[in-house]
């Protein structure tokens, strides 16, 4: 190894610690969240009277950082790899990339509960009105037909076969043995939390578990491939990177690709369930509302339109307003990164596969990325600056298979489905106790579906 390129890994190495010593204490998360005892007073009003969340509430939540500190540490640190690795050094970009995010991340942190809250938001995590790369349709658009697939007569019929038997002791358990065996050298923590909204939520090397939620043998399936394959799995495999190990955090520019690979990950493993995939789906129709002018109720009280429970009809808005503003004009956008990341990531092994480059696509569990960065860590990669996958899921360790699905459904992608649909009409017309199929929308549907 040259002197230099040893140089080079151990600034990369040093910029790489101090990001992660910078951003261990901004939890996004934690600084926006709501307590649980918010919900049970919203749905005992009949969701007529709005959430009691002011700016007031936010300012009582102290920042485990002190902004300004932590804002010229940053400025600092992209000064110095600057400085370094000069402003042209591609991996040096990515890094700077990360630090630009966090910078923005403080600046939204400090105005939790105002507008400004809402267009920083954006800025980081992009709009529900965005276009998908590549197509004219926006992700409300496809957001919507999602949700329309996932809430017809058969999805809800199917939703109950997954009933919420398991106790949250007796899922620690389970979960916690199956990544046992996938994380065969690294341990994992699984473990009950009394301090989590949500049914499930990931920090680090650890999967948390509501104490108070149940939990069906389907939820166990998604959380082992969701939290423990992606979350965790991206987590431990940026630590393993002997000098980039900026890798094992994320910034909001890598949310798309984490939680749309997640997403993919359900479908390729059969875990998810219609259920499932109209929450996801159903997030981007509450980020889109938020974002024009709708407040908490009128947001709560579509859902309760679309039969939702109340709720479930909560907690797709709640996700949507937790740091924003309850009476409107303010919101958090994060949630469209399911839906438009899981289609980034189809499009890229698509891609990767007709291009020629199938060797690309276990990179995108090289740790935490966003899609662009990869061929520049490919690079690195092939120049032994970093280091492959420690830990892949089956079928992107040996991506014979994804190649093959992923080859017909490229192959089959311009296939009319509205005339085979009518084919099958024809075919299933005779069959008893079978509701009338949906019709696929066509591009002209498509695009009035978003108003």
């Amino acid at each position: 190894m040259s002197e230099s390129l040893a140089q080079y890994q151990q600034d990369l190495r040093r910029f790489s610690d101090e990001l992660i010593r910078i951003q261990t204490p901004i939890k996004i998360l934690d600084a926006i969240k709501w307590p649980r005892e918010m919900e049970e007073r919203f749905l005992s009003n009949k969701g007529t009277v709005l959430p009691a969340i002011k700016q007031e509430f936010y300012q009582n939540i102290a920042l485990p950082f002190d902004p300004v500190k932590t804002q010229a540490e940053l400025a600092s640190l992209k000064q110095d790899i600057h400085r370094r690795l000069g402003k042209r050094d591609k991996l040096g970009k990515i890094l700077v990339a990360n630090v630009d995010q966090y910078r923005l991340v403080v600046d939204m942190l400090e105005n939790r509960g105002t507008p400004t809250f809402g267009k920083l938001s954006q800025e980081l995590y992009g709009s529900a009105s965005h276009r998908l790369h590549g197509d004219r349709h926006t992700l409300r658009q496809l957001g919507d037909k999602l949700s329309y697939i996932f809430s017809l007569p058969a999805a809800r019929h199917m939703n109950k076969h997954h009933p919420k038997i398991i106790s949250a002791p007796e899922a620690v358990h389970v979960l916690s043995q199956r990544l046992e065996k996938y994380f065969h050298s690294d341990d994992i923590r699984v473990r009950l939390s009394d301090g989590i909204v949500s049914d499930a939520a990931v920090g680090g090397d650890t999967v948390k578990l509501n104490s108070k939620a149940m939990f069906s043998e389907s939820d166990l399936n998604v959380y082992e491939v969701h939290e423990g394959w992606v979350h965790v799995g991206t987590t431990l495999n940026g630590r393993a990177q002997p000098h980039a190990t900026w890798l094992s955090v994320g910034s909001p520019r890598v949310a798309a690709t984490q939680e749309g690979l997640a997403v993919l990950l359900e479908m390729l493993t059969l875990s998810s369930n219609p259920g499932r995939a109209r929450r996801i789906s159903d997030r981007v129709a509450a980020v889109d509302m938020a974002e024009n002018g709708a407040d908490f109720i009128e947001v709560f009280n579509y859902f309760r339109g679309l039969n939702l429970s109340a709720t479930d009809s909560y907690r797709v808005t709640q996700r949507v307003f937790r740091g924003g503003m309850v009476e409107g004009g303010s919101f958090f956008t994060k949630d469209i990164s399911y839906v438009r990341g899981y289609v980034e990531n189809i499009n890229f092994i698509r891609s990767a596969i007709t291009s020629g480059l199938p060797e690309l696509i276990p990179m995108l569990f090289l740790g935490k990325l966003a899609i662009e960065d990869i061929p520049v860590l490919y690079q690195a990669c092939q120049e032994g600056i970093l280091t492959t996958p420690k830990y892949l899921p089956p079928m992107f360790d040996n991506f014979s298979g994804l190649y093959a699905w992923f080859g017909f459904a490229s192959g089959l992608a311009g296939i009319d489905l509205k005339g085979v649909q009518r084919h099958f009409t024809r075919l299933f017309k005779d069959v008893p106790n079978v509701e009338p199929a949906f019709e696929f929308l066509d591009d002209t549907e498509f695009d009035n579906n978003s108003d």
